[in-house]
């Protein structure tokens, strides 16, 4: 047996599954654009989920403010009780904090609209403490496109706005990215959008994040594109 048809078929089913995220699920969002996505105003909102860490977090602060750029962060509840000094510094940096999740825990959140609203009030708890104020932004793990009208519709009662994304590092779903292969992801699905949500991830297994973040910003900026956060 060719010893190489495993691997070169885990490179094809890995393959599938980020074409399948991005063409077979576009991303849906509540937040509503002043204009069309019609290249008649280049914008990239860059955000960042499931931190806030000791490790990878002021990384990219300090990249974020070497490039004078913005951007928000999805912030995971559990994480950020212990890490306020961390919250702290991305809402005076002028960069927004929102709600991702208190627990990341699908089968808890999900399990009916009720517990995704306690999930979202706990999370906004520590953000509050720190910023005086609750987000009114949310994402749902794994992207709205996976859950049910139900707790979309529960969301939108509760007065939030949720939002997805049209591009992607693949920080995510690629095993032990380089550099390169992160940045060349996120240049390639960002194509063809004027207005670009691009996907990351600050958590702290995310390191070479960080290390593509700068080429990211530097290869936007070139294009034109002005950086926005929600």
């Amino acid at each position: 047996m060719n010893r190489k048809l495993p691997a070169l078929f885990a490179a094809l089913v890995m393959l599938a599954l980020i074409l399948w995220q991005f063409t077979a699920h576009p991303a849906v969002s509540t937040f509503s654009f002043a204009k069309a996505d019609d290249g008649a105003r280049k914008e990239i909102y860059l955000t960042f989920d499931d931190g806030p860490s000791d490790r990878v977090t002021p990384r990219i602060l300090d990249i974020l403010r070497e490039e004078d750029v913005c951007a928000t962060f999805f912030i995971v509840g559990q994480r950020a009780e212990s890490r306020k000094y961390l919250i702290r510094r991305e809402f005076d940096e002028g960069h927004t904090v929102a709600v991702h999740s208190y627990s990341h825990v699908y089968d808890e959140i999900y399990n009916s609209p009720e517990s995704l609203i306690q999930d979202i009030e706990k999370c906004n708890k520590p953000i509050h403490e720190v910023t005086g104020s609750y987000s009114d932004v949310y994402r749902f793990p794994g992207g709205s496109f996976m859950v049910g009208k139900n707790l979309k519709e529960a969301v939108n009662k509760s007065g939030i706005t949720y939002v997805d994304w049209n591009a992607s590092f693949c920080d995510a779903e690629l095993d032990s990215p380089t550099e390169k292969q992160l940045f060349d992801a996120a240049i390639k699905t960002a194509q063809g959008h004027s207005r670009v949500v691009m996907l990351a991830h600050d958590s702290t297994d995310r390191s070479t994040t960080a290390d593509a973040l700068r080429g990211v910003i530097r290869h936007f900026k070139e294009k034109g594109f002005v950086f926005r956060k929600f």
